[in-house]
């Protein structure tokens, strides 16, 4: 009952972490360092973010494209709070801030179906490990925007960078965003493959197929293998090629792009789409 009853305050949980993120991204935007007001605005918003999204799994727990994304935005957004103690400069917060914003509304608007009762204690783990994949490219994706446009300004010259723009003068360097965004890719790549692993061999413990090759030749493994293979490539390239550059993020939006369709691209055809839920 009383989980019950902390269901109602869910929109209002919502609407409070996205204006929460939405003024943290007003304060955030244009500055180089994090202030009090910004750091305590975004934790306020992830904290906010983090109860929403334990209560979306909870009586009932339900799961879909806007949960999916929902989850995704907020791993991220850890992931560059860890990375931030180290790399202080790195001009993604008001980026992520607006992208939790979006991303908590989509998951109260379209909160999926209620979620089946686990056939096996490895479902609730191979989710986990799914999403944490997710949350990882998805901060290798920002880091590869975020060579591109250091890559930009290098080619624009030295009086672009001192216009002081919001990622001006005090970006990192382009070397420094490149070893991140294949540290992010390398470790998503882990997770990713332990999953895919998971679900080849334990299809039938975790979805119920009669057979294994019913899991392997769904939607979602294919849309998973493609990415896994894009991704597999690009970090062999990387290795023994030398790839870098342009290339490189290309290879890393087609990579998560494949990735997304795997669950979100689907779910969101069946919900929004097709209204199946």
């Amino acid at each position: 009952m009383i989980v019950a009853s902390a269901q109602s305050y869910v929109p209002i949980l919502t609407f409070a972490s996205a204006l929460a993120y939405l003024a943290a991204a007003g304060v955030c935007h244009g500055r180089t360092q994090l202030s009090r007001g910004g750091a305590v605005l975004l934790g306020v918003a992830a904290l906010l973010h983090a109860v929403v999204i334990g209560l979306g799994l909870t009586n009932p727990p339900r799961f879909g494209f806007g949960p999916a994304l929902s989850m995704t935005a907020w791993l991220a957004l850890l992931a560059y709070a860890i990375e931030s103690i180290n790399y202080p400069l790195l001009q993604l917060r008001w980026r992520l801030a607006v992208t939790g914003a979006v991303t908590v509304l989509l998951a109260w608007l379209f909160p999926g179906a209620p979620f089946k009762t686990p056939s096996s204690d490895l479902l609730p783990l191979h989710l986990a490990l799914g999403l944490a994949s997710y949350g990882l490219f998805a901060v290798a994706v920002w880091h590869a925007w975020l060579m591109t446009r250091a890559e930009a300004r290098m080619r624009e010259g030295p009086a672009l960078l001192r216009e002081g723009a919001d990622d001006g003068p005090r970006m990192l360097p382009l070397l420094t965003l490149e070893r991140l965004t294949f540290h992010f890719v390398s470790l998503g790549f882990v997770l990713l493959t332990i999953t895919i692993l998971q679900g080849w061999f334990f299809s039938e413990q975790l979805y119920g197929a009669i057979t294994s090759s019913q899991w392997r030749w769904s939607h979602k493994t294919i849309f998973s293998l493609l990415s896994w293979v894009v991704f597999a490539a690009l970090l062999w390239g990387r290795h023994s090629l030398g790839w870098r550059g342009q290339r490189a993020v290309r290879m890393v939006y087609a990579g998560a792009g494949l990735l997304l369709l795997s669950y979100v691209g689907y779910h969101f055809v069946l919900e929004v789409i097709l209204r199946r839920g």
